[in-house]
């Protein structure tokens, strides 16, 4: 659908954002609205009277929407919950985090109540606004771009004084323009957020189906006909007639980790870099931001990281339990945190290793081994090195290797594509807001 313009315009006053219909207003956030902003934890409140409150941090608010999966609690004095407690109607923003999370944010409906926010992120209290038009001007383009250009920026990580928030320019229609322009956005974005859902859906299939076929081809072969055995492990059944099963440790090592913060007393150390849970990612490093690590420089040969080793996540969210990949001394010397496993195989491929341990039937078995607390699970090295590996005979090992990077390429390929387009339409969203709310485009007549 085309649209077109307001039939009269005039300059904003704002340089960056140009020219507004010419019966709009604009003004700064601090003339329609205040900002309440949040606690800092682990503050002392010495013999105060304190109650434990729900409080959102910046993962909980996302943009558009509000993750309440996992709300933590807080301390905080009685006598200040008045004054930080969230009320109904407030557009809740991030002050910092990544790039991409500064000033999102989404209307609070008091689904917890009481609840706070943690210091690093506002409540914004409109007085002569609606929650949902400022939520809507502070999502649009324009507005990250203020955010942008006013925030503290150190590496990938930003952050707003709520001073420069207040400063805000907010475009202000008249109110029943603003409820037509909002209703037309609610519709539009409605239909996005519904083609997005599709593509995630199709992502979380591609990626059930890209593990069905790697366990399939180290559990089963390449060969339907081929005559098959109990494997001897009650939840794996049958595997080929020729293959063996044997546990971990009789063909391969396991180095653990360095645990950080150790006082190596007076040992000369160096600074090493090292590997966390966020780094090992499932099928590849993300090796963007390595950090590095004092350990006894005498140590360094024993935890240093090898080429071929099969780095493993010995802990963390449930998803990242035991994935992981293999070593090819990107980094050289690199060791890993002690929530990071090295399995050193000795007998077999370090590519089979990897394979089997990216399986279905190894993460059942790791999640089944695992202490489990919330949403996190941790494996002991003792149990990692006793999961049964299947070895078939070393050129069939190849031959599976080769099918299973083949199919993976093209699930690979395909979820790309389905991210790609999960970027364009959210872009196509943000732009078709960003147009709406500063009458870029009349949508008085599609409503």
């Amino acid at each position: 659908m085309s649209f077109s313009r307001y039939p009269a315009y005039k300059d904003s006053g704002v340089a960056w954002l140009g020219e507004l219909p010419a019966h709009w207003n604009v003004m700064a956030l601090k003339r329609i609205a205040d900002v309440q902003t949040g606690v800092a934890k682990g503050k002392d409140h010495g013999s105060r009277n304190t109650v434990a409150v729900p409080y959102l941090r910046v993962a909980n608010v996302q943009d558009g929407y509000l993750d309440l999966e996992n709300v933590a609690h807080m301390e905080i004095p009685a006598e200040d919950l008045p004054r930080y407690a969230l009320r109904q109607g407030d557009v809740l923003m991030n002050e910092g985090g990544d790039f991409d999370k500064l000033g999102r944010g989404h209307v609070w409906d008091g689904q917890i109540d009481p609840c706070i926010t943690q210091n690093h992120v506002f409540a914004v209290r409109p007085r002569n606004v609606s929650s949902a038009w400022l939520n809507a001007i502070t999502g649009s383009n324009f507005a990250q771009f203020y955010f942008m250009t006013r925030s503290k920026q150190s590496t990938n990580l930003a952050s707003i004084s709520s001073t420069n928030l207040m400063e805000l320019p907010v475009i202000l229609p008249p109110e029943s323009e603003q409820q037509l322009i909002l209703n037309y956005v609610a519709d539009q974005t409605g239909k996005i957020d519904a083609l997005v859902a599709e593509q995630r859906r199709l992502m979380t299939l591609l990626k059930e189906k890209r593990q069905a076929v790697i366990t399939h081809a180290v559990t089963r072969g390449l060969n339907p006909d081929a005559p098959m055995k109990p494997s001897g492990i009650e939840w794996l059944g049958v595997v080929p007639a020729h293959w063996n099963v044997i546990a971990l440790k009789r063909i391969a090592d396991v180095q653990t980790g360095v645990a950080k913060g150790k006082d190596h007393g007076s040992r000369t150390t160096v600074a090493v870099p090292y590997l966390r849970v966020a780094n090992v990612q499932d099928g590849y490093l993300d090796l963007e931001n390595v950090a590095t690590m004092e350990i006894p420089a005498e140590d360094l040969s024993r935890y240093a990281l090898r080429r071929g080793d099969v780095l493993m996540n010995e802990g963390g969210d449930f998803d990242k339990l035991g994935r992981g990949h293999v070593w090819d001394r990107q980094i050289d010397p690199c060791i890993t945190q002690n929530h990071v496993f090295a399995v050193r195989p000795r007998t077999v491929s370090s590519s089979w290793v990897n394979a089997i341990t990216g399986s279905n039937f190894a993460q059942f078995y790791f999640m089944t081994r695992s202490k489990q607390s919330t949403n996190l699970a941790s494996i002991s090295s003792t149990n990692l090195m006793e999961l049964p590996v299947i070895l078939p005979p070393e050129s069939e090992q190849q031959s599976i290797l080769t099918f299973i990077a083949d199919q993976t390429a093209r699930f690979d390929t395909l979820t790309t594509e389905a991210q790609r387009a999960i970027d364009l339409l959210q872009e196509r969203r943000t732009a078709l807001i960003s147009a709406a709310v500063t009458g870029q485009i009349d949508v008085r007549g599609a409503v």
